[in-house]
């Protein structure tokens, strides 16, 4: 493969994107996911062989998993073996796995180096050691074959997790989590920690609803601070949201230019294409039951991470940490449970809330074209647009399905104190602030 042929498409926290620009047929509508490594690690301190021996029991039932020579090998067999099944196979690529040279990966890095956010530069590079990438179909166009003007349009959405949690190990202090969702109190920490600008007012509850109006709010939320949880892309190019997947990111196009940029997919007169667009996909997420099956494996998690962090610390056979710090009477009566049960069940919890982490965090893409009129056959399913008179196939697929760290458990659980922390800590001034403005006004 040439390097120059390969464009930046985006970033997540460990993979880079990449889209084929070049003539080759075979690599034409494809996409590289190229792991990445923190640029401030040396090289030698990193282990970038396959599982460890915890994983290898959590992960036993899978042998192509945990016997993957490396990391990356083993996220394709989880992908494939795992989350496949679970989410569909009309709806999940696990790829296929490419060998490439130390050459190759230097070359590509630097020519998309100047495309990637400054932020994601400096903390993370190509890893020069891996010597293979995934190759992936581009979920954002239509294979081979697409109408001759430029109108193949997708939405890549990160839903975030869809259900208030209900565990009965869910502590008195963390009792906000069954009634305020993870994605709202995690705003209010990025907003303390000055990593967004405003507040999302886009709520996973109404998108997984079922509801029309509700999902139709939601879309339209995510298109107002769309933040790293809403893009779009024209025949494969960015047209609104962000690259690199910051999470203050804007528009690279908005108002006029993103509602001149639907005029080939969107019948409409100008000022109305983007409120019919918006109607399209919304219509399609909820006649399509695609996040009724996602939520089912978000519902995996049936612990929270309140309960399932005591099953972690029975499965690596530490002492809890935990427990260690919360009042005696308190973690007895509580986790006493927890701490008995048998390793098999230990290990169910802990695989079950990992494979619903992966769940809660990947994109979905829903790609549409316009049919022509008459045609009657097509491999893809069809959505109608009334307001319009157009009928549209359209596609979706789940992306960004990594096999989550166990050693990240730990982070996990931490991560979870400081977002409800700092949500509780949040509500109380603003009581406070509210009851001294009454004060003073009385």
């Amino acid at each position: 493969m040439e390097a120059s042929d390969w464009t930046y498409r985006g970033e997540g926290a460990v993979n880079l994107v990449l889209a084929y620009n070049g003539t080759r047929s075979d690599l034409v509508g494809k996409v590289l996911r190229i792991q990445k490594v923190p640029r401030n690690e040396s090289e030698s301190g990193h282990d970038y062989s396959g599982l460890n021996k915890q994983e290898c029991l959590l992960w036993e039932e899978f042998n192509e998993i945990v016997s993957a020579p490396t990391r990356e090998i083993a996220q394709h067999y989880f992908v494939q073996h795992v989350m496949c099944p679970l989410l569909g196979s009309r709806h999940v690529d696990a790829g296929t796995s490419i060998h490439v040279t130390p050459e190759f990966l230097e070359a590509v890095e630097n020519n998309v180096l100047q495309q990637r956010p400054a932020w994601r530069v400096d903390a993370t590079k190509v890893n020069p050691l891996c010597d293979s990438v995934m190759l992936m179909s581009d979920h954002s166009v239509f294979p081979l074959g697409m109408c001759k003007e430029a109108c193949s349009i997708s939405v890549e959405i990160k839903p975030k997790c869809g259900f208030l949690p209900q565990s009965e190990f869910i502590t008195e202090d963390n009792d906000i989590k069954r009634s305020v969702t993870r994605f709202k109190m995690h705003q209010a920490l990025k907003l303390n920690q000055e990593k967004i600008s405003e507040v999302s007012a886009y709520d996973p509850l109404d998108l997984f609803s079922g509801s029309s109006d509700r999902v139709r709010m939601a879309i339209n939320n995510l298109l107002k601070t769309p933040q790293n949880n809403f893009r779009v892309f024209l025949d494969g190019s960015l047209i609104f949201g962000g690259l690199g997947g910051g999470a203050d990111t804007t528009s690279s196009e908005g108002g006029e230019a993103f509602e001149n940029s639907l005029k080939n997919v969107i019948q409409a007169q100008e000022g109305m294409r983007k409120h019919y667009f918006l109607e399209l996909i919304s219509k399609t997420v909820c006649s399509s039951g695609l996040l009724d099956r996602l939520l089912e494996v978000q519902k995996l998690d049936t612990t929270d991470i309140d309960g399932a962090i005591h099953a972690y610390y029975n499965l690596i056979s530490q002492p809890c940490m935990v427990c260690g710090q919360l009042d005696k009477d308190q973690s007895t009566k509580r986790y006493h449970s927890l701490h008995s049960i048998l390793m098999e069940e230990s290990l169910k919890i802990v695989r079950d809330y990992l494979i619903a982490a992966t769940a809660k965090d990947l994109s979905m893409i829903i790609s549409f074209r316009p049919r022509e009129a008459g045609n009657v056959e097509s491999p893809y399913n069809i959505v109608s647009l009334e307001s319009t008179n157009q009928s549209f196939d359209y596609k979706a697929s789940f992306i960004d399905l990594d096999l989550k760290p166990l050693e990240r458990m730990e982070y996990y659980y931490k991560l979870d104190q400081q977002i409800v922390n700092c949500y509780v800590q949040m509500v109380k001034s603003n009581h406070q602030l509210d009851h001294s403005r009454s004060t003073v006004g009385a």
